[in-house]
């Protein structure tokens, strides 16, 4: 392993040893500013959290533009059902299989832990001849940019952006979709359980997940989705009332886990069990070659519970369910391979008679972006469901003339001999809040290439981090002439 790839990869199981799920980053926030005034580095933060350390230029240099280099404290948190691990105690461990870094049945936090130990070494390295930066270090982007929505106008000065959240090396990162969230909720009737009713539960797992603007036309199974349809051919065939249901964990997640409890008669127990196992059947043939894991289990009968919803509102709820979209919309028309518009049903909860369900669409047209969020709208109204929506954010339109991006070309294309693909992702990135908050800001997005990021899955490729290394060290002395 290269010297600079472990050191990097040191700084990043420091940052790992610090829990960070999303709005739980003050430590973490703490502990750099420490390491920064240990260095004598000037440092500031803004109320909503975000962090800025200002490293000097090196001699020389001191006139060239400031460059932010910037990413995101905070880590999607996710596990496996088995894990025991606690994220608001545990560090993340993580274990070197091959070429590649994981962690132990949790996601690896390398979106965006990374970008923060890039950003270090980059402060540590008195070699480079660095124009002045601002290490710039924002809070809450997994929840939806919410950190970085707030940035104290003033806290940066620089208007040349290097952000290190994208997640394939040889790929420039020049522009990306807008977001919208929708949380739909509805009252449902609760009646007592008629005699002679026994609880079964059903469960839905082993599926793939994934980021919802990343993964999202990989074709994977939705747990949510799959549970519905699975519960909805067990109403075809007898009485069934829901007594709770819970799928999926956030909004930028394709839920990979999803489980009902529902109350039947007693002898009805062998048609639910058929029904399921049709089901399975059939979707594990449906999503073979994309989630070979997926499976779909009831769970022996047991008493009930002393209400449930009534019939009716569970068919509004399974209804509403069915006729929500999870998937890819439209794709883009000119960018190859690109999808333009997406909806995510994110979560889904019924609990004490009540249901809860958040969706998030996704689009590289506001227009678009709009029209799938009425769609969803019509579709509540519908259904008699209350709806409202919030976490916008703008798309970030590429820019194929900046000088960023022609610089970022050609000191790539020196070292590596190769011309980088440039691409504009379904995924949201800050940097178009930072855009829209900065007017004139020219921005690029690159980074090591990580697999599966929002999921337990999760990894790194260590080689590619030494990649990156290079040529953002290259990049930076090509700014600084």
């Amino acid at each position: 392993m290269e010297a600079h790839t472990a050191t990097i990869l040191d700084y990043f199981e420091q940052i790992n040893a610090i829990p960070r799920c999303s709005k739980n980053e003050a430590r973490l926030a703490r502990w750099l500013s420490d390491w920064a005034a240990a260095r004598h580095l000037d440092r500031s933060g803004d109320d909503a959290g975000n962090l800025v350390v200002r490293v000097p230029a090196s001699a020389g240099v001191e006139r060239a533009p400031t460059v932010v280099v910037q990413g995101h404290m905070d880590m999607v948190c996710e596990k496996t059902p088995d894990a025991t691990h606690d994220f608001n105690r545990d560090p993340i461990r993580s274990k070197t299989e091959g070429d590649w870094l994981m962690a132990d049945r949790t996601t690896l936090g390398a979106d965006n832990g990374i970008a923060l130990a890039y950003a270090m070494a980059l402060a540590e390295d008195r070699t480079i001849r660095r124009p002045p930066m601002e290490l710039l270090f924002t809070v809450d982007e997994e929840t939806g940019l919410t950190g970085v929505k707030e940035l104290a106008p003033d806290l940066i000065g620089g208007k040349v952006l290097i952000n290190l959240d994208s997640e394939d090396e040889g790929v420039f990162t020049i522009g990306c979709a807008g977001g919208q969230n929708t949380i739909l909720s509805m009252d449902l009737t609760l009646e007592q359980v008629p005699s002679g009713y026994s609880l079964n539960k059903v469960v839905v797992g082993g599926l793939r997940g994934g980021h919802s603007g990343i993964d999202i036309d990989k074709q994977r199974g939705n747990a949510i989705k799959i549970l519905t349809r699975s519960l909805t051919r067990v109403q075809q065939q007898l009485p069934l009332r829901l007594v709770t249901l819970n799928g999926g964990t956030r909004h930028n997640a394709i839920a990979r886990d999803a489980e009902a409890l529902i109350a039947c008669k007693a002898g009805d127990g062998r048609t639910v069990m058929q029904a399921v196992a049709q089901a399975e059947q059939i979707m594990r043939q449906e999503y073979a070659g994309m989630d070979a894991g997926l499976y779909i289990k009831v769970g022996p009968p047991a008493a009930p519970a002393p209400e449930a919803l009534s019939r009716e509102s569970t068919r509004r709820v399974l209804d509403l369910l069915m006729a929500l979209p999870h998937g890819v919309a439209g794709m883009a028309p000119t960018f190859e391979g690109l999808v333009e518009t997406s909806s995510n049903l994110a979560t889904a909860a019924v609990n004490d008679g009540r249901t809860h369900i958040l969706t998030s669409q996704r689009s590289a047209r506001l227009s678009r972006l709009e029209e799938m969020t009425a769609a969803i709208h019509a579709l509540a109204g519908l259904a008699g469901a209350g709806v409202r929506d919030d976490n916008h954010y703008p798309p970030w339109q590429p820019d194929h003339d900046a000088p960023l991006l022609k610089t970022a070309q050609r000191v790539y294309a020196g070292l590596y001999g190769a011309q980088p693909r440039l691409q504009v992702i379904h995924a949201g990135l800050e940097c178009a809040i930072i855009g829209d908050r900065c007017p004139g800001m020219q921005m690029i997005s690159f980074g090591p290439t990580i697999q599966n990021p929002h999921s337990p899955t999760e990894r790194l490729h260590i080689p590619s981090v030494g990649k990156v290394w290079r040529f953002l060290v290259a990049l930076l002395e090509a700014l600084g002439r």
